[in-house]
C-alpha cells in the first residue's frame, strides 16, 4: 500500500483543497496521514473525516515587524525536527503540501528525508511559505497560467484547483429549509472566507434595508462576527461557518458576495455562480486577493469592487449590476476551459511515487 502525507493549515483555503483529493486517493489504495499544527483550524477539519492527524510546532513567518519574529524561528526548527522523526516514522511514498506556515517544516524534512514532494500553490505569486518550500520540492502545482513565469520551468506544472465533488451536489429546497427561508425571492450568500471579514459584514449590514425589499441575504460573518441585533430582520439568516450544508447554500444563491482567496474563487467557477469580489487589501496583505480577482474580472467571471472603494452606495450599485448582467457572467464560466484539476494532480503524485 502507497502512503501519503497531506499537509497545510493556517485557514481553511490551505485545507479544503486536500480534503478535494481524499476521495480519489482512498480509490487508489493510498494510506492517508496529515500533518498539521498542533491547534490550528485545520486539525478540526481533518480529524472527523477519520484521517489520522499529527501535529508539530509551528512559528509564523511575517514580512512585518513583530517580537514574535524572534521566537518563531526556534518553533519553526523545532517544528522541522518533528517533522522529520514522523517522516521516518511513518515512510510515506510522497508529500502533498497545501500551503500555509506550518507546511515549511514538513516540506523541508521531506527533502532532508528523500520524500518526493509536492507543493500547491493556488495565487496568482507564490506566498511566503511555498516561496520558501520551493527549492525544496519535487514539482509545484499551480492555479493560475500566469503564475507559471514564476515558477521553475522544470518544477511548474498548471493544475487549477482541486474542488470538492460534493460542492457540486447541492439541493437549493434543502437550503431553503435549513435557513427557514420562502421561495419567491432570488438569494444573495455572503462569504467573508473562514475567519470572516468585519469589512465586508459591516458593509453588507448597512445596506440590509434596500437589499431585503428584492432579495434573500444568507451571510457566512465568521466566527465570533453574528450580530444578535440582527437576527429578528426576515429574509436574513447568519452563521458563523458552514461545513456540510455549504452546497447546498451554493446551489440556492442566485449571485455570491466574497473575498478573492483562490480556492473561493475557483469554487465559484466550478460552480458557475455570479460573484462580486472584494478582495483583501494591499494595506492588509501582500496583494494576492486583487491580482486573483483581476484575473477572474479580465475572463468574465467576476465583477471587482476594492476594498478601500467600498461603501453603502458603490456596494448596492455593483451589487445590483452583478445581479442584472448575471447571465453574461455565467456564460463566461461555463466557457471556461477549467482544468480537471483533482485528476491532474493525482497523476502528478502517482508519477512521483518512490
Amino acid at each position: 500500500m502507497k502512503r501519503i502525507i497531506l499537509t497545510g493549515g493556517g485557514t481553511a483555503g490551505h485545507v479544503t483543497p486536500n480534503i478535494a483529493l481524499l476521495p480519489r486517493l482512498k480509490e487508489l489504495g493510498y494510506d492517508i496521514q496529515y500533518i498539521g499544527s498542533y491547534n490550528g483550524m485545520e486539525k478540526g477539519l481533518i480529524e472527523p473525516l477519520g484521517i489520522p492527524y499529527h501535529g508539530i510546532s509551528s512559528g509564523k513567518l511575517r514580512r512585518y515587524f513583530s517580537l514574535q519574529n524572534f521566537t518563531d524561528p526556534f518553533r519553526v526548527l523545532k517544528g522541522f525536527g518533528e517533522a522529520k522523526k514522523l517522516i521516518k516514522e511513518l515512510q510515506p511514498d510522497v508529500i502533498f503540501s497545501k500551503g500555509g506556515f506550518v507546511t515549511v517544516p514538513v516540506v523541508m524534512a521531506g527533502k532532508k528525508c528523500k520524500v518526493p514532494t509536492i507543493i500547491h500553490e493556488s495565487d496568482m505569486t507564490p506566498g511566503l511559505a511555498n516561496k520558501i518550500s520551493i527549492p525544496a520540492a519535487t514539482k509545484i502545482c499551480c492555479n493560475f497560467p500566469e503564475t507559471l513565469e514564476h515558477l521553475p520551468k522544470e518544477k511548474a506544472v498548471f493544475t487549477g484547483s482541486p474542488i470538492r465533488q460534493e460542492l457540486l451536489t447541492g439541493n437549493a429546497d434543502a437550503a431553503l429549509k435549513f435557513c427557514g427561508l420562502s421561495a419567491g425571492k432570488p438569494v444573495i450568500l455572503i462569504i467573508g472566507g473562514s475567519l470572516g471579514s468585519v469589512v465586508v459584514n459591516n458593509a453588507v449590514r448597512e445596506i440590509l434595508p434596500d437589499l431585503l425589499k428584492d432579495f434573500h441575504v444568507i451571510h457566512l460573518c465568521g466566527k465570533g462576527k453574528v450580530d444578535d441585533s440582527l437576527k429578528s430582520l426576515e429574509g436574513y439568516v447568519q452563521f458563523e461557518y458552514i461545513k456540510s450544508e455549504l452546497k447546498d447554500l451554493f446551489a440556492l444563491a442566485d449571485v455570491v458576495i466574497s473575498r478573492a482567496g483562490a480556492n473561493a474563487i475557483c469554487e465559484l467557477l466550478a460552480l458557475h455562480k455570479p460573484n462580486l469580489l472584494i478582495p483583501l487589501s494591499a494595506n492588509a496583505s501582500r496583494g494576492d486577493q486583487i491580482l486573483n480577482a483581476r484575473s477572474f474580472e479580465r475572463q468574465g467571471f467576476s465583477k471587482v469592487l476594492e476594498e478601500e472603494e467600498l461603501n453603502k452606495s458603490t456596494l448596492l450599485d455593483s451589487l445590483q449590476t452583478l445581479f442584472r448582467d448575471r447571465e453574461s457572467y455565467i456564460k463566461a464560466m461555463q466557457q471556461s476551459n477549467q482544468q480537471n484539476s483533482i485528476d491532474t494532480i493525482i497523476e502528478l503524485i502517482e508519477s512521483v511515487c518512490k
